[in-house]
């Protein structure tokens, strides 16, 4: 039996609407994840089958910049009930999976 997932409707992408002076810079876009797990691709391509692959767990940190500023990346799926169980129980957090992302323009 395998892990029941949500399937994300958005494909890799690269962040390229950037400002130039940001891109030039390779400031680092900084992301962290809250709540249920998510299968995160990462690549030179946008070709999802080509792509590496990480888990990203909640309280996870993912940092990416300089040279791998441009990288195609993308959730490809969240794996449902795998929150802490902290988040449902003490806090008002719903199930699913919270991204914060944070970047300099």
């Amino acid at each position: 039996m395998g892990i029941p997932c949500i399937m994300s409707k958005r494909a890799l992408q690269a962040d390229k609407d950037e400002s130039r002076e940001s891109l030039a810079k390779g400031l680092p876009v900084v992301s962290l994840s809250i709540g249920d797990s998510a299968e995160f691709l990462y690549g030179d391509a946008w070709d999802a089958k080509k792509a590496e692959k990480v888990i990203l767990d909640s309280g996870d940190v993912l940092i990416f910049g300089g040279k791998s500023r441009l990288i195609f990346h993308g959730v490809a799926s969240v794996i449902r009930n795998t929150a802490p169980r902290f988040l449902a129980n003490e806090t008002a957090v719903r199930p699913g999976r919270l991204n914060l992302t944070f970047r300099q323009l």
